[in-house]
């Protein structure tokens, strides 16, 4: 009996050997479709459609990887951030959420990454602490502040990231919620408090990041291998582990430490320099947190000066062979004539070798900017306590930048003869090794001082060089960008205006840069 099929419902020669015979249905003869012919035109128009199916896909996922990883897609601004913003109602959660994923995803190869190498003609190239680094852009700390995702922020296009701040011990910061949005001004009021996973943590990061460094370079994976790496035989700076870039760590006290025992806060300054100076290009001393009672009363000159010194000094004491630059990071709410002068002056007297001007304000922008509008809502996270973030602060950051540049390049004063600073009792030694070495002969003009070789890498105690300056708060745009720097910075540094316009911020303030300076051209 023949086979039957159930399909079909009539006998199937198929399990037979020989030729298929025409099959008679309904007393009417077909020819089988199963001719040698026929069966060869099939196949080739399914392996047609293969291999054009697989080509359409394998180019899609391709040209979908080049458009997703890539800063210039507009999908980072417009997608992204909008869909985290809607996934996570509370501030902090959705910075977390960003940063779990940049971290996830530049394990994979698939993070955003700034690509073609527009840096590469060298129209923004700018010179200092003995780098030449590929543009005057930087992000402020807060994007990173436990040292996750430096590799990751540096693919992004920035010449400096900043991360931190950083405390001795770890601290947890101040209660939650503590990031508010205000997304009609696009701005930010947080009241982080410095929440820290403490130095040796980080610092412990940041020793495995340059191990694994090392190993990728065939250096090996030990404690040699790192010393080759941090004393510059990979041809790299030893921060950011990227040529023509640097990381700037960012170091402050322990909220337990009471301000009023000077000794004990030079004391965890100088700590986290111990941990954290060998894995950074350059030090960050924040005295300004509005979030931390009583820190920024440590801007007063005297204490600010005991402060700086240690860091310097700490700085110095670095086990590599160039040493991380020391730069402090004022207060924008310290604007009196008295105060900033005041702030110079320890900035001379100490030798760090520049300043970041700005940081968030306890102050509130009055009035509201012409153009927004305030729902009920975000009025009253105005009034939020808490340092505030946004595009309404670069006004004042610009007019900071001119004030601190005039001071800054009339040199320190003249204080041959002058006693060191009184109050300290175990320092005595190093801040009048510091101070005395400060002679009027050191003086230079501002051209002068721009073409110095400058000191940090050399391990000079004082800096002669013109002072370095950072400006951040505001900046959103390649113009302002451009004001900024035309205002007496050398860096201008990017926070809030990331948070909200997402991976590919510094990309495009970049371009409209060199669009303005094309434009200026003509």
């Amino acid at each position: 009996m023949l086979p039957w099929n159930h399909h079909r419902g009539h006998p199937w020669r198929s399990t037979f050997p020989g030729p298929v015979y025409p099959i008679r249905a309904n007393g009417r003869r077909y020819a089988s479709t199963s001719h040698p012919a026929a069966t060869d035109g099939r196949s080739l128009i399914t392996g047609l459609k293969t291999v054009f199916y697989g080509t359409s896909i394998a180019l899609f996922l391709g040209f979908g990887y080049l458009y997703v990883t890539d800063t210039r897609a507009s999908i980072h601004q417009w997608l992204v951030v909008p869909a985290l913003r809607m996934m996570y109602s509370d501030g902090e959660e959705a910075h977390q959420a960003g940063t779990r994923a940049l971290k996830a995803l530049y394990t994979f190869g698939l993070h955003p990454r700034e690509r073609g190498n527009p840096d590469a003609v060298g129209d923004l190239k700018i010179e200092i602490f003995g780098h030449t680094l590929d543009n005057p852009i930087a992000t402020s700390a807060g994007i990173d502040k436990h040292a996750e995702i430096p590799s990751e922020l540096l693919a992004l296009g920035p010449s400096i990231v900043e991360i931190g701040g950083v405390t001795p011990l770890p601290q947890g910061g101040n209660p939650k919620p503590r990031v508010f949005r205000i997304p009609s001004q696009n701005a930010i009021i947080n009241r982080y408090g410095l929440n820290s996973e403490g130095a040796d943590f980080v610092a412990m990061k940041l020793r495995q990041r340059v191990r694994e460094f090392a190993y990728h370079l065939g250096f090996g994976i030990d404690e040699e291998a790192e010393r080759m790496v941090l004393d510059g035989e990979a041809g790299v700076p030893p921060g950011s582990l990227t040529p023509g870039k640097l990381m700037a760590v960012q170091v402050s006290k322990n909220k337990a430490t009471p301000d009023q025992d000077i000794e004990a806060v030079k004391r965890d300054y100088a700590y986290c320099v111990q941990q954290l100076g060998r894995y950074s290009d350059i030090i960050v001393v924040n005295v300004s947190s509005p979030n931390t009672p009583g820190l920024r009363s440590l801007q007063n000159v005297e204490p600010l000066t005991h402060i700086l010194i240690s860091v310097v000094k700490a700085a110095r004491e670095v086990e590599r062979k160039t040493k991380p630059a020391v730069v402090v990071k004022v207060s924008p709410d310290e604007d009196s004539d008295e105060q900033i002068s005041g702030i110079c002056e320890a900035i001379w007297d100490s030798g760090v070798d520049g300043v970041i001007v700005g940081n968030t304000t306890k102050r509130r922008p009055d009035p509201i900017p012409k153009g927004y509008i305030m729902p009920a809502k975000e009025a009253r996270v105005l009034m939020e306590d808490g340092g505030y973030s946004g595009p309404q602060m670069f006004e004042r950051t610009l007019a900071l930048v001119k004030r601190y540049r005039k001071i800054l390049d009339q040199g320190p004063k003249d204080i041959t003869g002058r006693k060191p600073v009184a109050g300290s009792t175990s320092g005595n030694s190093v801040e009048s090794s510091a101070l005395e070495k400060l002679e009027p002969d050191r003086l230079q003009t501002k051209e002068n001082q721009k073409t110095s070789t400058p000191s940090p890498a050399h391990g000079s105690q004082i800096s002669q060089v013109s002072k370095v300056i950072f400006a951040t708060g505001g900046i959103t745009n390649g113009k302002q960008a451009l004001e900024i720097i035309d205002a007496g910075a050398d860096v201008a540094m990017v926070y809030t205006a990331i948070i909200y316009s997402g991976a590919g911020t510094i990309s495009r303030i970049k371009s409209e840069m060199r669009d303005k300076m094309r434009e200026r051209e003509r």
